[in-house]
């Protein structure tokens, strides 16, 4: 959340355990909240998918996993979910939302999981 808001974006923000059930949801204050939905979602589809949400997205555009599977339901297509890992442990992930643009919203979330990495480390 704090990089988003350093680079003048209102998010919501939730992170997820390992099974993609949310342990904490941020939002800001005007950021609507549907967001939180979708910032839940995209944590939810990465863990399931077990990878960040912008490479599910891709690998769907170019046929590496079946297109059906986004319209699966719970699954969120849209970058901003990111995996949370320590010592090639999946931990839970952190889903974004809010940002113009699902490529800012993983940037955030990518700098929320390198903020807090060295603690994760066993």
């Amino acid at each position: 959340m704090q990089q988003c808001r350093k680079d003048g974006y209102q998010v919501a923000v939730v992170v997820s355990d390992r099974f993609g059930a949310p342990l904490v949801e941020l939002r800001d204050r005007y950021t609507p909240v549907g967001a939180l939905n979708i910032a839940k979602g995209k944590a939810w589809t990465s863990v399931t998918f077990t990878r960040n949400t912008g490479d599910f997205v891709k690998a769907i555009k170019d046929g590496t996993i079946g297109a059906g599977l986004a319209g699966l339901p719970g699954v969120t297509p849209l970058a901003g979910g990111v995996l949370i890992e320590a010592e090639g442990s999946l931990l839970g992930a952190v889903g974004v939302a809010g940002a113009p643009g699902g490529d800012k919203d993983e940037t955030c979330a990518k700098a929320g999981v390198a903020a807090v990495q060295n603690k994760l480390e066993f």
